[in-house]
C-alpha cells in the first residue's frame, strides 16, 4: 500500500445486524479514496467478541445481499456463514488468501474495531499478514489508536492532525512491517442497535438503510419483541 492508495480489495466485515447507510457510504468513500478495487462484504456467523441478539445468519446475508445490489463495486461472501465455530478474522483471511493468492487483501475498520484487534484471536498473527484501512468512527479519536501497541512509536504524532481534520488520510506503519491507513469519512451516526430498537417499538426505520432491507425487515418479522 503506498501513499494511500491500493488496488486491492477491501474486505469488511460485520454482524450486519441489520446492515444501513452507514455501511454503505462507509464503503463506497474507502473504495473510491484508496483506489480500491472492490470492496467483499462479509457477514459473521458466529462473532466471537459479540454479545447480540443476532438475526439469523442467512436473514443478515440476505439484508446485505439486498443493500448492496445495484453497485457493480460491491459483492458479498458467504465465506464465514459456510464455516463451522466461531468466526475468527484470522481465519477468514487465511482463507481468503488462499482463494485469491493474486490479489492484495485490505481489512477495513472503525476505529472501535481497531481498538478492540489485541483481543483477538491471533491479532499479531493478522497484522503480519495484511494491510490495514482505519476510518473516523462517531465518539472516538485517532489518537486512542496508540494503546493498540500495534502502530510504530515514531508514527503517533500524526493522530492530532488527522483528528482535527486538517488532513484527512495518513498511512502508517504498523510494528509486524505492515502499513495501516488511517481516514476520516461521512460520519453518518446510524445504529443498528437503535434501529432495531425502532422496529421494536413499532417505529419507522424509513431513509436509515435501503428500502429493500425495511421491506426485508418488516415481510420476515425481524427484531420483533428483541433488542
Amino acid at each position: 500500500m503506498t501513499s494511500g492508495v491500493t488496488k486491492g480489495i477491501g474486505i469488511l466485515g460485520g454482524t450486519f445486524n441489520p446492515i444501513h447507510y452507514g455501511h454503505l457510504r462507509l464503503a463506497e468513500e474507502v473504495r473510491e479514496r484508496a483506489g480500491l478495487e472492490k470492496v467483499l462484504f462479509i457477514p459473521s456467523c458466529n462473532p466471537p467478541l459479540k454479545d447480540l441478539d443476532l438475526a439469523s445468519p442467512q436473514d443478515r446475508y440476505e439484508m446485505t445481499r439486498l443493500a448492496i445490489e445495484g453497485n457493480p463495486y460491491f459483492e458479498i461472501s458467504d465465506i464465514e456463514c459456510r464455516r463451522s465455530g466461531k468466526s475468527y478474522t484470522v481465519n477468514t483471511i487465511l482463507e481468503l488468501q488462499g482463494l485469491i493468492p493474486e490479489k492484495d487483501i485490505i481489512l477495513i475498520l472503525g476505529i472501535d474495531s481497531f481498538l478492540e484487534m489485541p483481543k483477538w484471536y491471533r491479532s499479531y498473527r493478522l497484522a503480519e499478514m495484511i494491510d490495514f484501512i482505519v476510518v473516523s468512527r462517531p465518539g472516538f479519536r485517532f489518537e486512542e489508536l496508540a494503546a493498540t501497541g500495534l502502530i510504530r512509536d515514531e508514527d503517533c504524532s500524526y493522530f492530532r492532525e488527522i483528528d482535527n481534520r486538517s488532513i484527512k488520510l495518513k498511512e502508517l506503519s504498523l510494528k509486524t512491517g505492515r502499513k495501516v491507513i488511517l481516514m476520516n469519512i461521512t460520519l453518518l451516526d446510524i445504529s443498528a442497535t437503535v434501529i432495531r430498537r425502532l422496529v421494536r417499538d413499532g417505529k419507522s426505520i424509513k431513509y436509515l438503510l435501503p428500502e429493500s432491507v425495511e421491506y426485508y425487515i418488516i415481510s420476515n418479522k425481524l427484531y420483533n419483541g428483541r433488542e
